[in-house]
């Protein structure tokens, strides 16, 4: 199954909706390709649908997209960030294969600590075949001690994990403080929902 037939699969909310489904998907992709919720209102209207802000957001989130799972990469970069969720830092952890440039998890905690980067390996290794895979890391003692807890061969890169992981970090702290309307009074539960369904998206359009 395609990540296209997905997307189709999970609009089953569209027998409420008055908005053609190709319009709704179409709009959902538009908006995680990095268009924000009043740019994709504004385009849709083009085809004579009017709808507000919020509920192209509802579509998204009721889409619940998710990243195809049971993935066996070679590599796999991890790092974390700091994200601003309205008036709150978190720290996102992601996972990326290096070698297709696609996302493979996502994670959002309040603090960075050993248990957190612990669960993240915990969940990735759920979601992926990773056991044989060489993960590259930077110089975060958390993350050498969750691979080590895991038991998973890991190599430390002196200068940062390599570009792909640091490119989608960067665009996804670009879409969180320059679109403020996807993560204004957003708690981190939603923005955890928005981060799978980006994660989708972003597989798809590299």
């Amino acid at each position: 199954m395609t990540e296209n037939d997905r997307l189709t699969g999970c609009l089953e909310f569209v027998e409420r909706e008055a908005t053609p489904p190709l319009l709704m998907k179409l709009s959902i992709q538009l908006h995680f390709a990095g268009l924000s919720l009043s740019n994709t209102v504004s385009f849709i209207e083009v085809f004579g649908v009017d709808r507000v802000r919020s509920t192209v957001h509802n579509w998204a989130h009721k889409a619940d997209l998710q990243p195809e799972p049971g993935r066996s990469p070679n590599h796999v970069a991890v790092d974390e960030t700091v994200i601003q969720l309205d008036d709150e830092q978190y720290r996102l952890y992601a996972a990326v294969d290096p070698d297709l440039n696609d996302l493979l998890h996502t994670q959002i905690e309040p603090v960075r600590n050993n248990a957190f980067a612990d669960q993240f390996f915990a969940e990735l290794r759920e979601k992926h075949d990773v056991d044989d895979a060489i993960i590259l890391v930077d110089g975060a003692a958390p993350l050498h001690r969750a691979c080590r807890k895991h038991d998973l061969e890991f190599r430390y890169e002196r200068h940062g994990t390599p570009n792909s992981v640091e490119h989608v970090l960067r665009e996804i702290k670009r879409r969180t403080t320059s679109i403020s309307n996807c993560f204004s009074n957003a708690d981190a539960e939603t923005a955890d929902e928005w981060l799978r369904s980006f994660a989708f998206a972003w597989n798809q359009l590299i």
